[in-house]
């Protein structure tokens, strides 16, 4: 036991200056200055408060950020109890967080489906045996590693390993939209609960959460939902861009988190954007979202989409040739979950069509279903192209000769490059027999006009203009 009160008033004194950080100062001049530190006896630090109002308020509105500070600086087993004027005797009954309210919160909020619960380290506190929330389906046993997203989930692996006893608290894991971020932090989820069965995994959106927080607001449940969310080991929150502007919400979240990561529980958050490009988003959280990590996840490269194309195909139990699957890595601009949604629809019509997979019939089907890389296309293509369908010799082409033939040609390779490149002008004359740009504009006009007038010249160009487009 302390032996005086200097002792006790020494140690309150610290609380009061974190608790002074995380309040206005009406509220800490209101609610904490008149506040008497009367007795730590190892377990239960009595507080004599003016009278019962202030402990309704305390433990409604101040709990949740209070009590880590109290179990940091008095330790983790520390019971509050508070002392009230006899006038106010009638309402001086400890106040304990209410485990009745919590699970009204979930079973009304639907955060997850309660199994059982255990008592918390810090009594009026249980803790909850829940859903998850997780994807089967979404492991690291199922994930594709690639140079685009490796750094991501190693230190995924990391976090499962040691949730909470790593540097990487938070895990923040950033990347567009359809690149693999909720696949990683579910894995996580999965390998934390092999690892640590014992530990409470909880993965939401930041949507979900804030329909969540909407609902305990319009309930007076906001202490409830707190509550709730400091029950969990490991907090997955994905796309925490969502916060963004959500006043109330951030207020919500900041408690929560600060519970979390002073009792060495573990965050893993995900985002379309690096926490530096966050917007209307409190700086408090921001500087907490950069305490950890951020690992970035990027657009898969050839070898990760082969990779991601074969394990899809197997998975389908579809035969797809090297051919086929080189032609898709190379062609499909597309985020890891529009490459397999590509490939279902590709092998979906196949069998619908009764047809053998191609690299025909997928140039075919994806069209409709994805965008298809298109190569750049360079006035050196299109002189290619032209010199091959009219059989003409490249080094004629280029020459200064000025036959009606290569004339003509010239005029035609200038026409489809000023039509299907971003080249000036000045540039297309100068690769193209050294003219001018009024030579350029010339040309075009008349392939232009010869194409109205002459249906077989016509035909040619168009001929000569798909074998362009269709590199």
């Amino acid at each position: 036991m302390l032996s005086n009160a200097q002792t006790y008033n020494d140690m309150w004194q610290n609380c009061l200056d974190r608790i002074k950080a995380q309040t206005s100062e009406e509220e800490f001049a209101k609610w904490f200055q008149p506040i008497v530190p009367l007795e730590f006896d190892g377990t239960t630090l009595r507080l004599r408060v003016p009278n019962a109002s202030y402990v309704d308020q305390i433990e409604k509105n101040y709990i949740p950020f209070l009590r880590p500070i109290i179990s940091q600086l008095y330790g983790q087993q520390t019971r509050l109890y508070y002392a009230v004027p006899k006038a106010d005797a009638s309402a001086a009954a400890p106040q304990e967080a209410d485990i009745a309210s919590i699970r009204r919160f979930n079973a009304r909020n639907n955060t997850a489906n309660i199994k059982e619960y255990n008592p918390y380290a810090i009594p009026g506190v249980k803790k909850l045996r829940i859903d998850p929330q997780l994807n089967p389906n979404y492991t690291f046993d199922t994930f594709i590693e690639g140079e685009c997203n490796r750094l991501a989930r190693s230190a995924g692996v990391s976090v499962a390993v040691n949730p909470g006893n790593n540097p990487f608290n938070p895990l923040y894991i950033y990347g567009n939209s359809g690149l693999g971020k909720t696949h990683i932090v579910q894995s996580i989820g999965h390998e934390v609960l092999q690892r640590h069965p014992e530990l409470q995994v909880l993965y939401v959106s930041m949507n979900k959460f804030q329909a969540q927080f909407q609902t305990a607001y319009k309930n007076g449940e906001i202490p409830d939902f707190i509550h709730f969310y400091q029950t969990i080991d490991v907090l997955i929150i994905d796309d925490i861009q969502e916060l963004t502007g959500k006043t109330g919400t951030q207020n919500a979240f900041f408690n929560i988190f600060n519970h979390l990561q002073l009792a060495g529980k573990q965050l893993v958050l995900t985002s379309d954007k690096p926490p530096v490009e966050l917007k209307d988003i409190e700086q408090r959280l921001l500087t907490r979202f950069k305490w950890g990590m951020a690992a970035p996840i990027g657009t898969p490269d050839y070898d990760t989409k082969v990779k991601i194309i074969r394990a899809k195909a197997r998975k389908l139990n579809a035969q797809i040739s090297d051919e086929v699957i080189a032609f898709l890595a190379e062609n499909i601009s597309a985020n890891v979950r529009e490459i397999e949604g590509a490939l279902s629809s590709l092998v979906a019509n196949a069998s619908f069509l009764g047809r053998k997979i191609t690299t025909s019939l997928a140039k075919e089907i994806l069209k409709v279903y994805v965008q298809l890389y298109q190569k750049e296309i360079t006035i050196d293509h299109i002189t290619e192209v032209v010199c091959g369908y009219l059989n003409l010799d490249p080094e004629r082409f280029n020459s200064t000769e000025r036959t009606r033939e290569i004339a003509q040609a010239r005029q035609v390779a200038m026409y489809l490059a000023k039509q299907h490149t971003k080249a000036p002008l000045t540039a297309i004359g100068a690769a193209i027999g050294g003219r001018n740009h009024a030579t350029v504009l010339h040309s075009c006009k008349a392939v232009a006009n010869l194409m109205e007038t002459d249906k077989a010249f016509r035909r040619q160009v168009e001929e000569i203009e798909k074998e362009v487009l269709a590199r």
